[in-house]
């Protein structure tokens, strides 16, 4: 018996699933959450084989969620179900100790299979994403303006950045400004929304 965590915050779809895991043999739905701050201690308390997590939930995402079941109890394997394929959302996935990355069209009895698939130790990617991650290629950033982006992506202006990384503001700006221009970005909002996407942050 498969035993499954199940996260997911849209109440009509989290039923949906946990209707088609019921019809299935071998799985069994032992928690479910709709938030993502409720996994870990769910996890903890439930030891589920498998944490099926969307990816966008409220409190903490689904791949922070995977990487403090990864730290906390690896036993516990996980898929994250999302409805935007991100190339590079996949990449954060895999490095968050993911062993399953699928789009919630996903046909139910591909679904399943790769539920039983992850639970016997595999990994189960869906195909496209998998190809357009490897298509985004790495990153143009240094790692100082990848810092600096990642910052500037928390909210920090210039003044503050600088003072994280004992830089002065004008380095910062200057960093930013290269990042802009090496991503074709408008903005640095848009660049931090391409890094993202890429993979990159």
């Amino acid at each position: 018996m498969v035993r499954i965590l199940l996260a997911e915050d849209m109440l009509m779809l989290r039923r949906a699933l946990v209707s088609l895991f019921e019809l299935e043999t071998g799985i069994e739905v032992v928690a479910e959450t709709d938030n993502g701050d409720q996994v870990l201690p769910l996890a903890l308390e439930h030891r589920p084989d498998v944490a099926v997590l969307d990816i966008d939930m409220p409190g903490i995402d689904g791949i922070t969620a995977a990487r403090q079941l990864y730290e906390e109890l690896p036993e516990c394997r996980t898929v994250i179900l999302t409805t935007l394929g991100r190339p590079g959302n996949l990449r954060r996935a895999l490095n968050a100790g993911v062993s399953g990355f699928l789009i919630k069209d996903t046909d139910p009895d591909r679904l399943a299979a790769a539920i039983r698939e992850v639970a016997a130790g595999g990994k189960v990617v869906d195909p496209g994403l998998a190809l357009a991650a490897l298509q985004v290629g790495d990153s143009p950033l240094s790692s100082r303006e990848t810092e600096v982006l990642r910052l500037a992506a928390q909210g920090e202006e210039a003044q503050e950045i600088a003072r994280a990384l004992f830089l002065s503001p004008g380095t910062v700006r200057n960093y930013l400004t290269t990042v802009v221009t090496k991503l074709s970005a408008r903005n640095r909002m848009d660049a931090v929304r391409i890094a993202r996407d890429s993979g990159w942050l």
